[in-house]
């Protein structure tokens, strides 16, 4: 099974599993509920952004969806895009984390809407500098540096630099 089987498959069961309709998952996710029929049946790939809407409004970890059990591929870039997404660790639910290495190319923009109330989020850059916003202020995380913050409110990712951008993250869920 493929990532792209893997995300459609994990987001339908999750769905059925709660009892929701694609209207209410709409509704919980704020994805509309077209996307979200596109997603499941594999017809569509959605963006990072939006799949952690997703993840978000089912109040799961974000490394469910892209990391298919047989650990073919663990990278979600469907797309091409310009960040990609590679657990560096897979999900713990007993420490209840998700690690990431992400990557973002020269000029990305990765806006996040905010997690479950008293999700902590530790970023590390480890290579390039990494733009970060947290509460309306834009702050620079140098190579080796790391920040720590609240995950429950908005924040976003940036790569104003002509290189690419390697920094990992590390989410907490209570």
């Amino acid at each position: 099974m493929n990532i792209a089987q893997h995300l459609a498959l994990t987001l339908k069961t999750l769905r059925q599993q709660r009892g929701w309709s694609l209207s209410r998952l709409a509704d919980e996710t704020g994805v509309s509920k077209a996307m979200l029929g596109q997603i499941e049946r594999n017809e569509s790939s959605p963006t990072v952004a939006t799949l952690w809407k997703i993840a978000t409004g089912l109040n799961v970890p974000f490394s469910l969806f892209i990391t298919p059990a047989n650990g073919d591929e663990t990278a979600f870039d469907p797309q091409q895009q310009a960040m990609v997404i590679k657990p560096v660790f897979p999900w713990d639910p007993a420490l209840r984390v998700d690690h990431f290495a992400i990557t973002l190319a020269p000029g990305a923009l990765s806006e996040s809407t905010p997690h479950e109330v008293g999700v902590i989020e530790r970023v590390v850059a480890i290579s390039g500098t990494l733009e970060m916003c947290i509460d309306g202020e834009w702050q620079s995380v140098n190579e080796g540096e790391g920040r720590q913050f609240a995950a429950d409110r908005a924040h976003a990712y940036r790569n104003s630099s002509p290189q690419t951008v390697l920094f990992h993250s590390l989410i907490y869920y209570p």
